[in-house]
């Protein structure tokens, strides 16, 4: 297991825990940020890199990196909450995807959300018009992914590469009882019924982190989701409907667009797209 991040100190915690199990081979962690398209494709490079010369495959790549902000973050030119939730993934999917073919048979698991259900459905430019609502825009951007997953698991039928998204469902992490309490994050329509929504939100988000990863690890590991693709797990850990939204053709042309716009696969390309 390799794990990524940017603090060095969590993952050198997690990786202490995963090793801890003793299992066959040690766990480690590399440092990225995420938020960098640059540093996804540096890390992309260089896990391509390694498994090429040791000949071990890469069976299983678990996109599970999110990000909420209660402000409007600029990354690069772009709108943050698009980049962290879907480019990166998504840049990071496309460039392992040899890797992924060459140890087949593998899996692409990308973590989804309930935040698709209120998501701004608009996917003309990064980021749509009007004013920035962090919770809607979260959930475009994990809208955006979870269309992308159900459209990579149709590009790669045949290929041996199993895709499938997870939804944690609901946990009381630092986001969670953090960001998430602020009615500043959805629009003034859904602030008026805030006191309801946030009752509900709490009963919702109140299992431990470890049981929101039982999706991830279920879609990753579990022997009889073998060979099938184009799943989303549910919090429940078993296969559930996928949003209508993430199967529109519409949207899922759209996010395409972008992604190949916004993410290209080489520094030239994105030296061209996004000059200085």
């Amino acid at each position: 297991v390799t794990v990524i991040g940017r603090d060095a100190d969590r993952g050198a915690r997690a990786v202490e825990r995963i090793n801890a199990e003793n299992p066959a081979h040690p766990g480690r962690f590399l440092a990225a940020d995420l938020a960098s398209l640059d540093q996804v494709r540096a890390l992309a490079g260089t896990l391509a890199a390694e498994h090429a010369a040791s000949g071990e495959p890469l069976t299983v790549l678990v996109n599970n990196v999110g990000a909420m902000f209660t402000k409007r973050q600029d990354i690069d030119g772009l709108e943050g909450s698009f980049v962290v939730n879907h480019l990166s993934p998504y840049l990071l999917t496309e460039l392992l995807l040899p890797t992924l073919t060459a140890g087949a048979p593998s899996r692409v698991v990308n973590v989804t959300s309930v935040s698709v259900a209120v998501a701004r459905r608009v996917f003309d430019e990064v980021e749509p018009p009007g004013g920035y609502y962090a919770f809607h825009w979260y959930g475009r951007a994990k809208l955006a992914n979870l269309a992308y997953t159900l459209d990579l698991a149709k590009r790669l039928q045949g290929t041996g590469v199993s895709v499938l998204a997870a939804d944690p469902g609901g946990a009381a992490t630092d986001m969670t009882n953090g960001t998430m309490t602020n009615p500043d994050i959805v629009s003034p329509a859904l602030r008026l019924v805030w006191p309801l929504v946030r009752r509900m939100f709490v009963r919702a988000t109140s299992a431990t982190a470890a049981t929101a990863a039982r999706p991830s690890i279920t879609a990753a590991t579990d022997p009889a989701l073998a060979g099938r693709t184009g799943l989303v797990i549910g919090s429940s850990a078993t296969p559930v409907t996928p949003s209508r939204a993430a199967t529109n053709p519409r949207i899922v042309d759209a996010v395409r667009r972008l992604s190949q716009t916004h993410a290209p696969l080489t520094t030239t390309q994105a030296n061209t797209q996004h000059p200085g």
